[in-house]
């Protein structure tokens, strides 16, 4: 379709759906959905071509406020229902550029992920790169925080916590997963199987397809939606679809999601487990005859991943949060190996018996704080380079990796241990992210300066209240 086509089938959309406000969403550089609202007849042809002017100086890690001015612009095929606001409510996801160039800004997320699809195409190995995450989240029914000179604290709570087992909610009726004990059961234990399923029917609604949705394994009210695979910029469009759904769901019912990967110790943290695979002419190129059913190019794919995974990570994994999620015996992929069906592995081969269109990997290590349009496309970035060295993964790893002997674990390569561990990498390998033009210097520098100045820094100089328990008395 063209794009003339698209932006006249998107006010026409907007008129069926009787809307009375537009709303322009935009991913910030970190990973945040902004938004500013237009009324619904100011939407018109015009608005596609002209884009609306912000002040790009208020947004994190974006413009200086000496050239502020800049320019969003509506993709007229992303038009949506947007199920929340009270008046009728047509949205748009919109890509930023420069306002006197024209050109598209090197620090929007969207732009960096288009140049990821152009610059596979560019190629030659493939046409089409699907992407499926898997985005765990908290439903909590209370949250509290604060950070003063003089004092510091959180507490969160939920109805089904292991932690309220004793408490006295008269009546108190049980049915509290325990620790690592919330894997999959059904209600009462499950208190929150109706919560899902209006989230999943809502996001279906808005046009996302839903694969599954289950309790996942911690307690205090751990979720998981699954939802269909779908081209790179397409998925990271629904990703933050996914996340703005589950977090109204939740807020209209009066509870708070979370993507924070590891909002309490001495339990499982929420992973986004990452599926992709190459596809060209219609055909996946990750079926072969190789192990565990794949080709030569997936395992090629999958030994870029595995040697950039330390770069990739202050990408996909980019809070401090993230990496007291990556520790050992809690279920996160930490060792950098691959294996079938061997959930120990940062990259594992999900089984697809007799079904060769499903070949895929998946990589385990992300998690959903992540901005996915950057995430996928490192991702991308670093298979790809798998695939055009020519690189050979070596053998698999299909033993429990977390029960190995010290000295042959001491022998498998981990993700780094810190945010800043991860960061130092990123800035000592990314070759493979500028090929194309698809990350810039300018990003990667504005990257690392962002996260070391605006989140190392703080959480080194303020202590935290596990350090008032350790330290006070000694």
């Amino acid at each position: 379709m063209s794009r003339k086509a698209a932006i006249k089938d998107a006010i026409k959309f907007a008129k069926e759906h009787n809307a009375r406000m537009v709303d322009l969403k935009f991913m910030d550089f970190l990973g945040t959905w902004q938004h500013t609202s237009i009324p619904a007849h100011r939407l018109d042809e015009g608005l596609f071509e002209e884009g609306l002017g912000f002040d790009g100086s208020s947004l994190r890690g974006w413009q200086p406020i000496q050239a502020s001015d800049m320019s969003l612009t509506p993709d007229p095929t992303t038009v949506r229902f947007d199920p929340f606001p009270t008046l009728p409510t047509v949205s748009f996801i919109c890509d930023i550029s420069d306002p006197i160039t024209k050109q598209p800004y090197s620090r929007d997320p969207r732009n960096v992920a288009r140049k990821a699809e152009a610059y596979l195409k560019s190629t030659g190995i493939a046409d089409t790169a699907y992407f499926g995450p898997e985005a765990e989240f908290f439903v909590f029914d209370d949250i509290r925080f604060d950070v003063k000179p003089h004092a510091s604290f959180y507490a969160v709570d939920s109805v089904e916590g292991a932690w309220n087992s004793g408490r006295d909610e008269r009546p108190n009726l049980g049915y509290k997963p325990q620790l690592k004990g919330g894997y999959f059961p059904v209600p009462p234990l499950d208190r929150h199987n109706d919560l899902r399923a209006e989230m999943a029917v809502t996001l279906e609604e808005c046009g996302i397809e839903v694969d599954v949705h289950h309790h996942e394994v911690a307690s205090g009210g751990q979720c998981e939606i699954g939802i269909r695979f779908d081209t790179l910029v397409t998925m990271a469009d629904k990703l933050q679809w996914f996340k703005y759904i589950v977090r109204n769901v939740a807020h209209r019912n009066n509870k708070a999601a979370t993507f924070m990967p590891k909002p309490m110790p001495g339990d499982n943290g929420s992973g986004m487990h990452v599926h992709c695979s190459l596809w060209k002419d219609g055909q996946n190129l990750f079926a072969g005859d190789k192990y565990a059913g794949m080709s030569q190019t997936a395992l090629s794919f999958i030994a870029g991943i595995v040697e950039h995974a330390p770069a990739i990570v202050a990408i996909s994994n980019p809070t401090t949060n993230s990496y007291k999620r990556l520790v050992p015996g809690f279920e996160a992929p930490v060792k950098l190996a691959y294996s079938s069906r061997n959930r120990s592995a940062a990259v594992r081969i999900p089984i697809a018996v007799g079904n060769a269109n499903a070949r895929r990997i998946e990589f385990r290590t992300p998690d959903p704080s992540c901005n996915g349009y950057l995430a996928f496309a490192a991702i991308l970035m670093a298979g790809l380079d798998g695939v055009e060295r020519g690189l050979d993964p070596g053998a698999p790893m299909d033993k429990d990796i977390y029960n190995l002997p010290p000295e042959e674990l001491a022998q498998i390569p981990s993700v780094p241990a810190s945010l800043e561990e991860a960061l130092q990498a990123l800035a000592d390998d990314h070759e493979f992210l500028l090929k194309g033009d698809v990350f810039t210097e300018d990003v990667i520098e504005g990257w690392i300066d962002y996260k070391f100045d605006n989140e190392i820094v703080p959480t080194r100089i303020h202590p935290t209240p596990l350090e008032y328990k350790l330290y006070f008395n000694g």
